[in-house]
């Protein structure tokens, strides 16, 4: 894709995801597709033990929604479609029989932020902040809500959302439990990701298939209540202060 991409690639029992946006890592719906498709594909490919998932470029991880996707949703069914495609990539992640490492190298915002808490182990680096800036466009980060939740907690959301301009560190992030461990630069992060990745590879995928079932107990729910949170943030989106602020925000 000329406008990004998602790529995959495995060694010796490794998947390596790959996703790529010019805008800041941003994820427009067609990489979002692209990237739920990927990881349901590998989770079902034998030669495969364990997925590492990590965006290109050495800045921002994620960007979150496309502004301009975003802007241009007309009708609560077309929002709705929209959210639901992070929820698709969540529940897919949530699914996927293969244990799944988080390498973060940068900076996240809004839907960004789910795909962290979304990976059963998650490294990043000092430059790993995270924001949740829904609220200043009008829309709450509903669909992402319970896989942040579920590692920091409802005052850790309820901090984040509020404070929807603030960027919070990687050692709050730590400190709260989304990352596992934090380090100084990229290079001793893929060290650190590489190791472990490795080390996973070894070991018998049946009782990683299994202790990932505990790691995700209590959420078969999701399928339903993301689904219904995308419906909610896609008539939120419709709203006049909504579309005021993505109209301006688009044209700057």
């Amino acid at each position: 894709m000329a406008e990004g991409y998602v790529q995959s690639s495995t060694n010796e029992g490794v998947a390596t995801v790959e996703f790529f946006h010019p805008s800041g890592n941003a994820l427009p719906s067609e990489l979002l597709d692209q990237l739920a498709h990927t990881i349901r594909t590998l989770g079902q490919t034998p030669a495969v033990r364990v997925i590492v998932l990590r965006s290109g470029g050495e800045r921002a991880f994620c960007g979150g929604a496309s502004l301009t996707e975003l802007a241009s949703i007309d009708s609560m069914e077309a929002g709705k479609a929209f959210f639901s495609k992070f929820a698709n990539v969540i529940n897919a992640m949530r699914l996927c029989p293969r244990l799944i490492i988080g390498r973060v190298q940068g900076k996240a915002v809004g839907g960004g932020v789910g795909l962290r808490p979304a990976t059963d182990y998650c490294l990043a680096t000092q430059e790993a902040a995270v924001r949740l800036s829904e609220l200043t466009v009008g829309i709450g980060p509903f669909v992402i809500e319970p896989a942040v939740r579920r590692k920091i907690g409802v005052s850790g959301v309820s901090h984040l959302t509020v404070n929807a301009t603030q960027f919070e560190s990687a050692m709050w992030c730590w400190q709260k439990g989304l990352y596992n461990d934090v380090y100084q630069t990229a290079d001793q992060l893929d060290e650190h990701v590489t190791d472990l990745a490795q080390k996973l590879a070894a070991y018998d995928p049946e009782a990683m298939r299994q202790m990932k079932q505990v790691f995700w107990e209590g959420t078969d729910h999701w399928d339903t209540l993301l689904t219904e949170r995308a419906a909610l943030s896609g008539t939120l989106v419709l709203s006049e202060f909504s579309q005021r602020v993505l109209t301006a925000l688009k044209n700057r």
